[in-house]
């Protein structure tokens, strides 16, 4: 056998280490838009999942009696991870564990109204927060 390698076929040690540094960087530009885009998706379904919370909600205190909204209502608060269903049950699931809700209702005079001291309408504004973050809200005009 003779010391000439010059002949021989394949890479060295160098080569394949270039080879999987450059395979590595072109993986990681591949891989990245799916990693962002599985953020947006989650993200879109905190979104989704607020304005949901938000809407039950909502609806619950526009069926309530015009008279006990005020005092059922303003200043209600649910704090983060203690979201309850419309009958009063905590929700246990660990998609609701970082939700939290608020209320604000406050009465509102319309330029219409004749100024008999009676109000009539009331502003209803039901507030979502994710981990502290306000997500959705929703604000409703109810009437007598």
């Amino acid at each position: 056998m003779s010391g000439n390698y010059k002949n021989q076929k394949g890479f060295t040690l160098a080569e394949a280490m270039i080879a999987t540094v450059v395979l590595g960087i072109a993986a990681a530009g591949v891989l990245l838009p799916f990693t962002s885009g599985a953020a947006v998706r989650a993200e879109g379904a905190r979104m989704t999942l607020a304005a949901k919370l938000a809407g039950d909600l909502m609806e619950e205190i526009v069926n309530t009696p015009f008279e006990q909204i005020i005092t059922g209502y303003d200043g209600y608060a649910e704090p983060q991870g203690q979201v309850k269903d419309a009958g009063g049950i905590v929700f246990t699931d660990l998609n609701y564990a970082n939700f939290s809700r608020d209320v604000v209702c406050e009465y509102v005079y319309m330029p219409q109204e004749s100024g008999d001291g009676d109000l009539k309408f009331i502003r209803i504004i039901v507030r979502v927060h994710y981990s502290g973050r306000e997500i959705a809200t929703i604000s409703r005009l109810v009437s007598k």
